[in-house]
């Protein structure tokens, strides 16, 4: 008797803590880091490129009035993630791309427009990315992924989100450009880079938050780079594919990954 009183206590004693494990799994607002999720990063990343060139390029919008355009699209997108109760696939990966066209639009604008320069927009944008994650470990006590359950951890992990896309686009074309790999080296260069990552995942003991932001980053100019070489004119290394059709299939290959492969959020155990 005493037994399984002492042991329906002990059931009795672990509810809060399971409660609370339940409802931060519950209010986790990104998706959990699979396969599918690179898979939808690249992709998104990519599309980001060709989307933003699309608007101020082949529009002729130009990389300030294409920024304010973004930008306002942005700031909707990230009121309404950030104000959801639950996990939403579709706001989040909606939220991704808005940050990856204003990423690119931005960044022209700061290297071309502004004269910056690629050098000096990868610094800048390099030290902004830092201190975002020094700010909010801080601030928060973790900067994974897999801890955001406050609103306050979420508006940090945005932040984070837009310095990495812009950082991306400027490293990118960095990368092309300035240090003349071009669009295929440039692919090469951080594809090799990205399964480095995965190297070190799988037999090292290096931090899976450190591996998850580093692989994060180079996406961005993997995709920047891609989606040069799809755009591009042949004449400068490109295969000149329209912007918009390269938008277009980038788009519907994005929805219908999100059609047939469910996604779950992020575990807060990471």
């Amino acid at each position: 008797m005493a037994s399984t009183m002492t042991n329906s206590n002990s059931r009795l004693g672990d509810l809060p803590e399971m409660t609370m494990q339940t409802s931060q799994t519950a209010l986790s607002k990104v998706p959990e880091v699979t396969l599918l999720f690179w898979i939808l990063k690249i992709a998104a990343t990519t599309l980001g490129e060709t989307g933003g060139d699309a608007v101020t390029m082949s529009m002729t919008l130009g990389y300030l009035v294409g920024s304010m355009i973004f930008a306002a699209l942005f700031s909707v997108m990230v009121i309404s993630q950030v104000s959801a109760r639950a996990f939403h696939p579709w706001l989040y990966w909606a939220t991704i791309i808005a940050t990856t066209t204003l990423g690119t639009t931005v960044a022209d604008f700061a290297d071309r427009s502004l004269g910056i320069g690629y050098a000096g927009g990868v610094t800048l944008l390099s030290t902004l990315l830092v201190l975002s994650l020094i700010v909010w470990h801080r601030v928060a006590g973790s900067v994974s992924a897999s801890s955001i359950t406050t609103r306050k951890a979420e508006s940090f992990y945005w932040i984070t989100v837009m310095f990495s896309q812009t950082l991306g686009t400027a490293l990118g074309d960095w990368t092309a450009d300035s240090a003349g790999l071009g669009f295929g080296g440039g692919t090469l260069l951080f594809g090799g880079l990205l399964l480095l990552v995965v190297g070190a995942y799988y037999f090292t003991r290096v931090s899976r938050t450190i591996l998850f932001w580093i692989a994060f980053v180079l996406t961005r100019p993997l995709g920047a780079v891609v989606g040069d070489l799809l755009d591009k004119p042949v004449t400068s290394g490109g295969i000149a594919i329209s912007r918009y059709t390269a938008s277009a299939v980038l788009l519907v290959f994005m929805i219908v990954c999100m059609l047939v492969f469910r996604q779950q959020p992020a575990s807060t155990q990471h």
